[in-house]
């Protein structure tokens, strides 16, 4: 793979994240992965496996990104990744054209957190149907899971507008 030059070719969104080898004894245990997430946009395809970089650091992907063609860096518009500053800096530097975002996993994780009260919920807690559906992926959920999030984020709507900015949502 690391030899097919090819393998760049029309990417138009990429996705970064780091993973952690957890079986290495030396060395770096991190590295930084950039997937080509152009066919799951455009629902023509999976993501791919662009590269694997050791380390974990706004540096390591920005060298990479900076080690890609000019033309190519300008065909990225989008750049999917976690919440670290890193590579949102690394792709403002390198990618200045690119929006970058959010990935699913990392907003739904977010927002699954957010919702997870402490302590634990009591089972008549309304919450929490609606947060153990949002750990479940959108391929998997069922009409009646589908519904409870409608209605959850219609419910969220009508309330934000029906308060000024800044009001508490505390009784």
């Amino acid at each position: 793979m690391i030899n097919d030059r090819g393998r760049f070719d029309g990417v138009a969104v990429i996705g970064v994240d780091e993973h952690v080898w957890r079986h290495t004894r030396r060395g770096d245990k991190y590295v930084t992965v950039i997937i080509d997430l152009t066919g799951v946009r455009a629902r023509t395809g999976p993501a791919r496996l662009l590269d694997m970089v050791e380390g974990r650091s706004k540096q390591a992907f920005r060298q990479w990104l900076a080690a890609r063609p000019k033309a190519w860096r300008q065909g990225v518009e989008v750049v999917a990744m976690d919440g670290f500053t890193g590579f949102k800096t690394a792709t403002s530097a390198e990618l200045p054209d690119a929006v970058a975002v959010m990935d699913p996993f990392h907003v739904v994780r977010l927002a699954g957190d957010a919702l997870e009260p402490v302590p634990p919920p009591r089972p008549a807690d309304h919450l929490r149907p609606p947060c153990r559906t949002l750990h479940t992926g959108a391929d998997l959920l069922t009409d009646k899971q589908t519904a409870r999030l409608t209605a959850l984020f219609a419910a969220d709507e009508r309330t934000s507008r029906s308060r000024p900015p800044g009001a508490s949502t505390s009784a």
